[in-house]
This record gives structure tokens, sequence and C-alpha cells, in this order.
């Protein structure tokens, strides 16, 4: 009677369950450090190009912003261009991102566009690194890139079509709009002014794209919807 042949048993089907058990606990555990590292990088990161800007700032300042030593640092990024693009990518994107999900969902284009420069205004005060991070890195931020060719000029276009804005072209709009975004995050996370400034600014700014004055002022006083923020951004207050 021919018996079937089994499978020889491999090293690690004879290793006991709790050994098992413990590599797996230490290799979650080593993958959540990582992370963690990274996101301290990162945050870090944002920080240092707000104060100093993308060019002037070097490896050893991310080094000691992050309380990290050279070598850890190199296991995640390998030129502070890296880590710019990074910075941009995981954390400014995201909130941009997060922000036209809540903005998306209203129907009409002007409240639109006010609740997104509002809820843009009040992260950047909420957030003062990443709102200086924005504005330091100016256009070679890919979040610029967004906020001024994609969100910002297809609200605008739709609000003009429907006959509620009135201006002599989308670039000259466009760029008034940015400008009073722009100025009134750096005038409040620079203690010029208080908070109430980023509501002024808004309704100033909807007036020169040729809203009504009465509408301007009412969409400046919209509530402001939450927005989940990504982990790794600096919390902060200001105004």
């Amino acid at each position: 009677m021919s018996s079937v042949p089994t499978k020889p048993r491999t090293a690690a089907s004879r290793r006991p369950a709790a050994a098992v058990a413990e590599e797996d606990h230490r290799v979650r555990t080593g993958a959540i450090r990582r992370e963690q590292t990274r996101r301290r990088l990162l945050a870090s990161a944002m920080q240092v190009f707000a104060e100093k800007g993308p060019d002037a700032a070097v490896i050893d300042d991310f080094i000691a912003a992050a309380g990290v030593a050279r070598g850890t640092f190199y296991n995640y990024f390998s030129t502070t261009q890296e880590l710019l693009d990074a910075v941009t990518s995981e954390l400014s994107d995201t909130i941009l991102a997060e922000i036209d999900k809540v903005v998306v969902q209203i129907d009409d284009p002007l409240q639109r566009l006010a609740t997104g420069c509002l809820l843009y205004m009040h992260v950047g005060v909420d957030l003062p690194n990443w709102g200086a991070f924005v504005m330091r890195t100016g256009f070679r931020s890919q979040a610029i890139g967004k906020l001024v060719d994609i969100y910002m000029p297809r609200d605008i276009e739709m609000a003009c079509r429907a006959g509620e804005l009135s201006y002599p072209s989308l670039r000259a709009a466009r760029d008034l709009m940015f400008a009073c975004v722009n100025q009134a995050i750096l005038t409040v996370i620079s203690g010029q002014a208080p908070r109430a400034h980023l509501r002024q600014m808004l309704a100033l700014g909807l007036r020169g794209v040729g809203a009504k004055p009465a509408m301007a002022d009412r969409l400046s006083q919209l509530p402001l919807p939450e927005v989940p923020l990504p982990a790794g951004c600096l919390q902060g207050s200001a105004g």
C-alpha cells in the first residue's frame, strides 16, 4: 500500500508560533517607526522651507530641525529638491485636495470660489508653517500651480458665465484673487492684522472681479465647513 508523499517541513514551518508572531510584531513596529520618522522629516522640512525658502535651505537645516542623524536623513531623501517635492506632494497637495473635496459639493460657482478662498486662507493661518511654505516656494510649489491654474480659474470662469462676475480677462481675475488670498495669509501669520482681515480681503477681492458689493460682503461672511487635514502638518494658530 503506497503512502502519500508529504512536503518537507520548511524552517519557517518548524518555528514556534510565538516566535513568528514576535517577528511580525517587530516588522510592524519598524514600519510604524519609519513612517513616523518620515512624517517628522516632512513636517520639519515644511518649517525650514517656510523660514528660508527653497534655495537657501541646506540639508543640515533639515537634520537639525527634525533632530535626526545625517544617515537617517539619507535613508529617506537624497537632495533638498527631493525633500521639497515630497513636502509638496504628500502634505501641501493633500491639503488642497481636501479643500476642493469640500468646495466641489457647492452648486453655485461664486459661493464655491468664496468658500474655497476662505478655507485656503484659514488653513494657511491655522497651519502657519504650511501657509508660509506655500508663499515662500511660490510657483515652484505644485500646490500654488493647482490653486491658480485649476481650482481658482474653474470657479471664476463658471461664475462669470452665470453672470455673477465681470472682468476684462480670466488671467487678470485669477491674479487679483490670488494676490488677495496670498497677501491676506502673509499679513495675518506675520501678526500685522487679526483673522478678520482674511474675510475683509476676500470681500475686496470678489468686488475686484466684478461681484456686486452686497453679494461680496455676504459671501465673505460664510461659515467655514470642516476640512480634514493630513497628519504631519505642524499645527498652530494666529490672530
